[in-house]
Order: structure tokens, then C-alpha cells, then sequence
């Protein structure tokens, strides 16, 4: 027996004064609604309404259940109606997490314009290479930017795929020349990435096919935006994610090389806890974040 249904299906009949009524109220057939009434005064061991063929009236049992239940559901009515409205504001604390290149050149921009949109909001914006325990962390949202996520209790939600590609400064180029093809790059200086499963390997997709060239990069760093200013600054080529990449090549500081060659594009992945995690305050962070990826 739901007792709150219940509950709630005895104070409809009290207030109508008929078991039809109530019924018809309901969407439910009145033998059903007679039936758990009867299951109800069984369980409670009192009768809570005298019947007769023509009325209906109830007992003291029935006075006191009715009055104590209609508290208890006003009270449940108040709270679900306080979640409800709450759900829908973008106040309280919201904990995101993300990497330390994205949030500074994707999230950090955005945040002055998030914060004075929602000026009751509290943010920890925590912005880290490892993954983290979101759970554990307390992180209402992370982002991630995975080839795939893998299968978890986590919910994870695609918002964009990153191009990743080769470049280099024109200081450099006119220093050792430019590789013309996938194979040549193993003669020059790499900068790698020390958190991209790329590191050693290079593969590489393009109208050729794909190619494959070994590397042992002499400077290895664990930040993009570092590798970065390590290619501006002449120091080699490189891979970097297009949210890094873009405005550097735009000013001319960076050139890139083998256009018709990318590596394997992962995507970014907006990961909660669980469904319940998609609450105002999330989405609405989601939402200046998928403007900031769509420039």
C-alpha cells in the first residue's frame, strides 16, 4: 500500500463526500478507491467512514486521520513546491571541474559574464590535469575531454569535438625548413605532450590514409597552454588542441604544418553524478560554456 496515495485519496473523498466523486477526481475506478479505504481501516485496526447507500460521514478515528494526513500533505505539497522553484533558480554553490589548459582558455574568459548573470550564485571553479573522484571531489559538473568515456554511473553529455593539429612558429620554420610530409617530422624538434596518449606516436589522418611516425620528443611539458608559448617561442613543432591553437595562429605567431593531416579529434564531455546533477545551475553554466566552444 503507497500510504501517501492513500493518504491523499482519503482526503479527497472527505472533501468531496462521495467515493464517485473522489474517484472520478482521481482517474481511478470507486470499487478500487472503496478497496483501499477498506485496506487502510484494516491496517489502522478503526473505521474512519460510516457508509450507507446514501451518505457518508466520518467516524472520530476518521476526523483525526483526516486532519493529521491533510498537515502531512500540505507539508509534502510545500517542500516539493519549494525543490520545484528552487530547481528552476541559478542560486548556491555550483563546483565545476576542469583542465587547467581548457579552463583558462576556454571557461576563464566566459566567467565575469556568467557571475554578473547570476549574481547569487558561488562558484569553485577547481582546474586540474589528473581525474578526479567527482563524487569524492564534490563537483557538481567536470569536464573532460576523452576520446570516449568510458562506461560508469557517471552521465556524461557531448558538447564539442577539439581538432588537434600540427604547428610550429614561422622563426622556426625558416630556421630548419618545413616537413612536407608525415614522415619528415621525426627529423625535427618535438615538443611533446606529456598527458596526451599521443606523446610517442603520432597518428595522423588525412586524404593519404593514415600514417604513423615514431617520436622521442626532447622537451615534454603537462600543459598546452605552456606548449604553447614553448612553439611561439620558437622551441620546435608541436600538437595542439584548436580552443589553444586558434588565436596564435589568427595573429600570424604560429603556422600550421601538414594542413591536410590531424590527429584523432576526441570530444568534450560535460560529466555529472547522475541525471540529477542537470540542475539550473549546471545548465546554465553549460550554456555559456557551449557559446564560448561555438565562438
Amino acid at each position: 500500500m503507497d500510504k501517501l496515495s492513500v493518504m491523499q485519496a482519503f482526503r479527497r473523498i472527505v472533501e468531496r463526500g462521495s467515493f464517485a466523486r473522489a474517484a472520478e477526481d482521481l482517474g481511478v475506478s470507486p470499487a478500487l478507491l472503496s478497496r483501499e479505504i477498506k485496506l487502510l481501516e484494516e491496517s489502522l485496526g478503526s473505521t474512519l467512514l460510516t457508509r450507507t447507500t446514501r451518505s457518508m460521514s466520518l467516524t472520530d478515528a476518521g476526523r483525526l486521520y483526516y486532519d493529521e494526513t491533510s498537515g502531512i500533505l500540505d507539508a509534502v505539497t510545500h517542500v516539493e513546491t519549494r525543490i520545484r522553484d528552487g530547481a528552476g533558480a541559478v542560486r548556491g554553490h555550483l563546483r565545476v571541474n576542469a583542465s587547467s589548459s581548457f579552463g583558462q582558455a576556454v571557461i576563464a574568459p566566459f566567467l565575469p559574464d556568467f557571475l554578473n548573470t547570476y549574481p547569487d550564485l558561488k562558484l569553485t571553479l577547481s582546474l586540474d590535469d589528473r581525474v578526479v573522484d567527482m563524487v569524492e571531489g564534490g563537483f557538481d559538473v567536470s569536464i573532460r575531454i576523452r576520446s570516449a568515456m568510458p562506461d560508469s554511473a557517471l552521465v556524461a553529455r557531448k558538447l564539442g569535438t577539439i581538432r588537434q593539429r600540427i604547428f610550429a612558429a614561422p622563426a622556426y620554420l625558416e630556421r630548419a625548413g618545413t616537413p612536407k610530409a608525415p614522415e619528415e617530422i621525426p627529423g625535427h624538434r618535438v615538443v611533446g605532450f606529456l598527458l596526451a596518449n599521443h606523446l610517442n606516436s603520432w597518428t595522423l589522418h588525412g586524404a593519404g590514409g593514415t600514417r604513423t611516425v615514431d617520436l622521442d620528443p626532447p622537451v615534454r611539458v603537462g600543459n598546452s597552454l605552456v606548449l604553447r608559448d614553448l612553439l611561439i617561442a620558437g622551441h620546435g613543432i608541436g600538437t595542439l588542441p584548436d580552443f589553444v591553437s586558434d588565436v596564435p595562429e589568427a595573429r600570424g605567431e604560429l603556422v600550421r604544418i601538414l594542413p591536410d593531416w590531424e590527429l584523432p579529434a576526441p570530444d568534450i564531455f560535460a560529466v555529472t553524478a547522475s541525471r540529477l546533477g542537470m540542475d539550473a545551475r549546471v545548465t546554465a553554466f553549460l550554456d555559456h560554456l557551449g557559446a564560448a566552444l561555438r565562438g
